[in-house]
């Protein structure tokens, strides 16, 4: 069993930086590959970035080049640095966790969730 617990939602305005993160406790975190996903209103949950447990990264072409991804396994910590935000990246963001060292993208494929932390970037 894995928690996952984010942190490091608000408020910013468009243009601005966010950082979150998502600490897991319950197991090892190896070979534990983590994802970001978001949900906003009216819409699908969708797959925003990926890492696996050896470094190896995947994010969406909607966010490429402006998010990244990162974790520190020594802290059971995986981050989500979000730059040059918009408003449509307004949404409720999810950490998750699957076991194994493949790069997965689809939500059904992940055993643990988050809460959620909600992100907001004013226009």
């Amino acid at each position: 069993q894995v928690q996952l617990v984010e942190s490091g939602g608000g408020l910013v305005q468009a243009g601005g930086s966010l950082r979150l993160s998502c600490a897991a406790s319950g197991r090892s975190f190896r070979d534990v590959g983590m994802g970001w996903f978001r949900q906003a209103p009216g819409k699908e949950r969708e797959f925003v970035a990926v890492i696996t447990w050896g470094g190896i990264t995947y994010v969406a072409d909607s966010v490429k080049g402006r998010f990244t991804i990162s974790r520190d396994n020594d802290k059971n910590t995986v981050y989500l640095q979000m730059n040059s935000l918009k408003p449509e990246d307004t949404a409720v963001y999810y950490c998750a966790a699957y076991t194994g060292n493949a790069i997965y993208v689809h939500s059904e494929l992940y055993l643990y969730w988050g809460q959620g932390t909600q992100v907001t970037v004013s226009s």
